[in-house]
């Protein structure tokens, strides 16, 4: 039984539009190794449950937990003016084992 609300609960607009990109950094792959999770950048307001189901949805797979982290943009120089990066929110998607995901656009 799962706790939050169902897939079906959802938009499916809005579902497809919750993962912006994946991130493929080196600590996101050492994460990935480490305990089959998968690292996306997701819009500011979404929420875990969201993400879960949006996963799910797109890629066919079944989806343990997930984990939010909120990252502040930092501030910069651009030529004489101070500028400020985006605030970025990452969420790590933990899949259930056995389970495994390529970025190609279907599950293995």
């Amino acid at each position: 039984m799962s706790h939050g609300p169902n897939r079906s609960q959802f938009d499916e607009g809005r579902l497809m539009q919750v993962l912006v990109a994946p991130v493929v950094s080196e600590k996101a792959t050492m994460v990935g190794e480490k305990s089959n999770a998968v690292t996306f950048r997701v819009l500011q307001d979404a929420t875990k449950y969201e993400i879960k189901a949006a996963v799910e949805l797109m890629f066919k797979v079944e989806v343990k937990g997930v984990s939010v982290v909120n990252i502040k943009g930092k501030s910069k120089r651009f030529g004489k003016s101070m500028g400020r990066r985006d605030n970025i929110r990452k969420a790590y998607v933990m899949l259930k084992p056995g389970q495994e995901l390529n970025l190609g656009g279907e599950a293995a």
